[in-house]
């Protein structure tokens, strides 16, 4: 099942420029804001998310937030336009303030709330995903294990969200 995911992603990541392209006579990175908001204080998940993601000039712009309350300094020192993430991409597991709790502060700020937070950490617990989902967060994956699969996932992410998702223009 994994492999037939995997297929699929890949379908899905690299018919997606040419589907963004047919929409404008720009570069499709050229007219979307392609940054990404990574809080996450694992040093290896970083670096495992930077060697994920695309690279190129399509390739998204990765910040980088170690933990919860650098993330949201980030988010609010960011004037109201396309310099905010357009994804976040959160860890439950942080020190200071917990993801959940940097979840429940970017969906009740009205400038922080329309930014898709995509919720990617260890944990499989129940009360961590029902409390995520509880508090609005778009997406709640487990981190794959295998490097295969977290290139997959990441790809998946990457391709949907800054792809094919309508988000708002901030």
């Amino acid at each position: 099942m994994l492999t037939e995911l995997r297929r699929g992603l890949d379908a899905v990541v690299q018919s997606t420029p040419d589907l963004i392209k047919a929409e404008t006579s720009r570069p499709y990175w050229a007219t979307v804001n392609r940054t990404i908001l990574l809080v996450d204080d694992n040093k290896t998940d970083v670096d495992l998310v930077k060697r994920s993601l695309s690279s190129g000039p399509e390739a998204p712009r990765l910040v980088v937030a170690s933990d919860g309350d650098e993330a949201l300094r980030i988010l609010r020192a960011a004037p109201r336009d396309s310099s905010r993430p357009a994804l976040i991409l959160l860890d439950l597991n942080l020190p200071r303030k917990n993801g959940h709790q940097v979840l429940a502060e970017i969906k009740e700020d009205p400038a922080l709330k329309h930014i898709p937070v995509v919720v990617l950490t260890s944990s499989n617990a129940e009360r961590d995903i029902l409390g995520a989902y509880d508090l609005h967060a778009n997406c709640y994956l487990t981190k794959p294990m295998d490097i295969d699969g977290f290139t997959a996932a990441l790809r998946g992410i990457e391709a949907f969200w800054l792809s094919l998702a309508k988000l708002p223009s901030h």
